[in-house]
């Protein structure tokens, strides 16, 4: 008896040494837990997507006794009566609609519930738009807007602006559009806007002229724009002026022999000179 007891606790201590050596194999042979997903992407091209910070108003058809104006909460979230806590953010006011109805119908509260729902704020899809533009700041976005309509919703660029916008993605993704061409190119030169893009007109690079010129001052270089060009800018060479005595001076040292075709970047300066009679 006492060996049977013997042998039976050399098996258990085996037994137990065996799971120990095989924890360590298991644990690295085992799949690495995968991290929380996070926020699904974003796109307003189905209908707006609710999100922390919005209110909504929902009431139930031919029911004046059942309305309620909720926030959508941190946690995704929004409290309605009946039902209590519902997952609102990431969803689409109509997915919203239906998942609502189906709760106060399985639990016995109505019998065919037609829910409405009203966005009362938009708080959580935006985009950010800074620059030389009329109005620079944060622009709620209710629906898929292109980048056109998000210049208009701004007041446009100013005449300072640049001739290209730069759309920064959400992702890291970097667009830069002639903005000529998102007002007049096809869908493709305008592209949608999506929550969380960044937009961002920088100011056009300007020279400067003086001297015996009509208007000096400081003026826009314009794409291709010639050492003639921006004579003409300028207003034009006075009657003292003379084409044959401008100066050019870029980056704080003089150009020799500019010649009038000589294409004008930004910080230059011009200086007309006076002719001799």
């Amino acid at each position: 008896m006492m060996m049977k007891a013997v042998v039976n606790w050399a098996r258990a201590l085996a037994a137990v040494a065996m799971l120990t050596l095989c924890a360590p194999v298991v644990a690295a042979q085992a799949p690495a837990a995968r991290p929380a997903a996070g926020a699904p992407a974003v796109s307003l091209a189905d209908g707006y997507v609710l999100g922390p910070g919005d209110v909504i108003e929902v009431s139930l058809l031919g029911r004046d006794d059942y309305r309620a104006r909720v926030q959508v909460q941190t946690d995704g979230t929004v409290q309605l009566p009946f039902i209590n806590s519902i997952p609102a953010a990431n969803k689409t006011v109509l997915t919203l609609r239906e998942d609502i109805a189906g709760r106060l119908k399985t639990g016995g509260f109505f019998t065919a519930p037609i829910v409405s729902i009203t966005v009362a704020t938009y708080a959580s899809r935006y985009v950010v738009v800074l620059g030389e533009v009329t109005s620079p700041g944060v622009v709620p976005i209710d629906r898929a807007y292109r980048a056109s309509e998000i210049l208009a919703r701004v007041g446009g660029v100013k005449p300072s602006a640049a001739d290209v916008l730069t759309v920064r993605r959400a992702g890291g993704e970097e667009l830069n559009l002639p903005i000529e061409r998102i007002a007049v190119g096809s869908a493709s030169d305008d592209p949608v806007i999506e929550p969380g893009d960044k937009i961002f007109v920088a100011q056009a690079p300007t020279f400067y002229i003086y001297g015996q010129v009509n208007a000096p001052g400081t003026f826009k270089v314009a794409p291709g724009m010639t050492l003639r060009m921006a004579l003409a800018q300028g207003g034009g060479l006075t009657d003292r002026g003379s084409e044959k005595r401008v100066k050019l001076f870029r980056g704080g040292k003089e150009v020799a022999k500019p010649g009038l075709n000589d294409p004008v970047m930004g910080g230059d300066v011009l200086v007309a000179g006076e002719r001799f009679f």
